[in-house]
């Protein structure tokens, strides 16, 4: 008998294909079903909706950008600064998600669906990143590299900074390349975490 997280997988990474191929609007749960060869009580059991379904996918898609970034290059230059590794994480993590075609897709067609998530409150994908960033501010402070405040506070303007530049990505298509604008993300990134004697 194939585990409950096997199963979630394989519902989660069918839902991946058809989001991508058809956009989230003309996903169904039957589509979602019959791509993962369960049943679709199996899909209902665990999601009520394809709104639901897109939601666990986006956590887990951003989890494993975030946990790519954490486990990649992670000593990163000799005397590498807390301060610049989380610039360099932060940067990976921006240029991972503008070339994902979930996240590509989701804010060139479908932008609403990241509404809720934009303008009013927290996702777990959020809240997941915020476990992994504001340690590594509180690091930064300890080490100096940081500039003082509530790690939780500079924490969240990381987050948010680098969700807009994410979700803004055209409307600076016509300045710059995705290169470019991940580089300037960290310049910003960069001053604003500096310590004032930097």
């Amino acid at each position: 008998m194939e585990s409950k997280r096997n199963v979630e997988d394989r519902i989660l990474d069918a839902a991946l294909v058809c989001v991508e191929s058809f956009g989230v609007r003309r996903t169904t749960l039957t589509d979602v079903a019959r791509r993962a060869e369960v049943s679709r009580p199996t899909v209902y059991r665990r999601w009520p909706d394809v709104t639901a379904l897109v939601a666990d996918l986006l956590t887990r898609e951003l989890r494993r950008i975030l946990l790519a970034q954490e486990t990649s290059d992670a000593a990163g230059p000799d005397g590498e600064t807390v301060r610049a590794r989380l610039v360099r994480h932060a940067a990976g993590v921006a240029r991972a998600l503008l070339a994902h075609p979930l996240f590509t897709r989701i804010v060139d067609t479908e932008p609403e669906l990241l509404a809720t998530y934009t303008f009013h409150r927290l996702g777990t994908s959020h809240r997941a990143a915020l476990d992994l960033v504001e340690p590594v501010v509180a690091d930064g402070q300890r080490d100096g590299s940081v500039r003082a405040g509530d790690p939780a506070v500079l924490a969240r303007f990381v987050l948010v900074s680098v969700q807009g530049t994410v979700t803004s990505r055209r409307l600076f298509a016509d300045l710059l390349d995705e290169d470019a604008l991940v580089g300037e993300l960290a310049t910003l990134l960069d001053g604003y975490l500096s310590g004032a004697a930097d």
